[in-house]
């Protein structure tokens, strides 16, 4: 049995308090994110609105904390490698005259460095909005905005675009959900 059929089964057999919170759960977890989320409670007999909402908390929630995380990372490396330069060239720790070495690019081969590559790319064409906007057709929000703070884009900038995104793609996912579910039923 799958995570999401899991998930469905889950979602039918717990008192209704508890299935939001399932729901928010699912929209949590990567691949699954607000759009698998929201169609899991949909199919689970909640309203779709509350799944809407529980799946757009579960997944801004995990995307929030995931910024915040990637964002104190990549201080504290650009902090490393700024008073590493200075003390190398024997100035102050203070000292703002270096500019902050950008970190070190692997080139692995791997599908990490496939997906940096193609991040990179979306980033290059359509920025941070078109990135936060078009990003769930091409890697999951948690990758995307990860990759955002990693690369140096504010915090608050990259939480509005990717809350913006989370809504909209969710609320897509749950008027087709409900309209495939209002025509078979």
């Amino acid at each position: 049995m799958s995570l999401i059929d899991t998930l469905q089964d889950l979602v039918g057999q717990v008192p209704d308090v508890v299935q939001s919170l399932i729901v928010a759960a699912a929209g949590a977890i990567p691949f699954i994110e607000g759009e698998g989320g929201v169609v899991i409670g949909i199919i689970g007999g909640i309203p779709p609105v509350v799944a809407a909402i529980a799946a757009m908390a579960g997944n801004f929630l995990s995307v929030a904390v995931l910024v915040l995380l990637s964002s104190s990372a990549r201080d504290a490396v650009v902090t490393r490698r700024r008073e590493k330069v200075l003390a190398r060239d024997g100035m102050p720790a203070g000292s703002d005259s270096t500019p902050a070495a950008a970190p070190a690019e692997r080139s692995d081969g791997s599908r990490s460095a496939a997906r940096r590559a193609k991040f990179q790319h979306a980033y290059e064409r359509y920025g941070v909005p078109g990135v936060s906007l078009l990003g769930p057709l091409l890697l999951p929000t948690h990758f995307t905005a990860t990759m955002l703070a990693a690369s140096g884009v504010g915090k608050t900038r990259i939480l509005i675009w990717q809350a913006l995104a989370i809504i909209a793609w969710t609320t897509l996912t749950a008027l087709i959900a409900s309209g495939v579910m209002n025509a078979v039923g």
